[in-house]
């Protein structure tokens, strides 16, 4: 099917939606809301994904001192970092596993 005639294709869709001749599909995503992280469950994570704080500050894409801080308290991480640490929790071999980092 040509371009020109997938846009009139669906044009044709939303005119009928609108007057009522075609019901629409509907689908509904969810998010689930940015988990903040102790200093303690960090350091937890980090371990369970057996990595050194050297090694896991290049899997998260931060520096070594951003991890320290981290794990001290003085410092939480935010959205996608994370995000990043919610899939390692659930999955300690998610760096491995993504690609992200090789063993």
């Amino acid at each position: 099917m040509s371009i020109f005639n997938e846009l009139k294709k669906g044009l044709e869709e939303a005119i009928a939606f609108e007057e009522g001749k075609l019901n629409a599909r509907v689908k509904t995503a969810s998010v689930t809301p940015v988990v903040r992280y102790s200093a303690s469950d960090i350091k937890k994570i980090r371990q369970d994904a057996g990595l050194t704080q050297a090694l896991f500050a290049a899997y998260m894409g931060v520096s070594l001192k951003t991890v320290e801080a981290w794990e001290s308290g003085r410092n939480t991480p935010a959205g996608p970092a994370s995000r990043l640490l919610a899939l390692t929790q659930a999955n300690p071999a998610f760096p491995t596993l993504s690609g992200i980092m090789t063993r």
